[in-house]
């Protein structure tokens, strides 16, 4: 446990710090979710949308810190690979 005053308050900030990010990366789990039951179902136009809403909510996770840019450009490209495999 912490005993000086600032290791206290930097507990406290991480305590918070740690809620945030945990909502944040919830979020964007739920969104890849949808975008993987739209490719399941084989519905494109339902998988097109779905990943224009998840997209952003990634790279918005990239610029908080969630989420590597690496990392959030490889979900993207592979989900859009799969989406476009569903139009052939």
């Amino acid at each position: 446990m912490a005993n000086t005053p600032s290791a206290k308050k930097a507990a406290r900030k991480i305590e918070r710090r740690t809620a945030i990010n945990k909502a944040r990366r919830s979020r964007v789990r739920t969104q890849l979710r949808k975008v993987e039951e739209a490719i399941a179902s084989g519905d494109k136009a339902a998988a097109t949308d779905a990943l224009k809403v998840a997209q952003p909510e990634l790279m918005r996770a990239v610029t908080k810190g969630v989420y590597h840019r690496n990392t959030a450009s490889r979900k993207i490209s592979r989900l859009s690979s799969r989406i476009k495999v569903l139009g052939a």
